[in-house]
């Protein structure tokens, strides 16, 4: 993750006015028991941010393991598993198997990553894959 992205970063979620915006930084212990239980490696500018930051609302809630207040309750793990069982119709198991889900997007959509970084939403009502 640039530096220049991470500073800035800092300086909005770490202002008094934004304190239920971010969560607890996550800790290498729960990156690592997350992507075993999930068979998948975590793209290395999401663990950047994580660790950083938690689970946090950053213009799109970026979900984690300590989310920030105003995000709710949901981890990376749980999303992921709830999006795997729902969507395993529609999507082949090779992308649920090795993508996580760490977001939606404002219709409820996941926002898939994949261990390369490549982003994609699955359409809730259809199925289909956009990036």
């Amino acid at each position: 993750m640039k530096e220049d992205l991470i500073k800035r970063s800092r300086s909005f979620l770490f202002n008094e006015k934004h304190q239920t915006l971010v969560g607890k930084p996550a800790s290498q212990r729960e990156i690592i028991e997350a992507q075993q239980q999930l068979h998948v490696q975590f793209h290395s500018d999401y663990v950047a941010f994580i660790e950083t930051f938690g689970g946090t609302y950053a213009g799109i809630a970026i979900y984690a393991f300590s989310n920030g207040s105003s995000l709710g309750n949901e981890t990376v793990v749980d999303l992921t598993m709830d999006f795997r069982q729902q969507f395993k119709e529609f999507l082949s198991p090779n992308i649920l198997e090795t993508s996580y889900v760490n977001s939606m997007d404002a219709g409820g959509n996941p926002i898939f990553i994949e261990p390369s970084g490549h982003v994609f939403i699955c359409d809730y009502d259809c199925g289909e894959l956009s990036e």
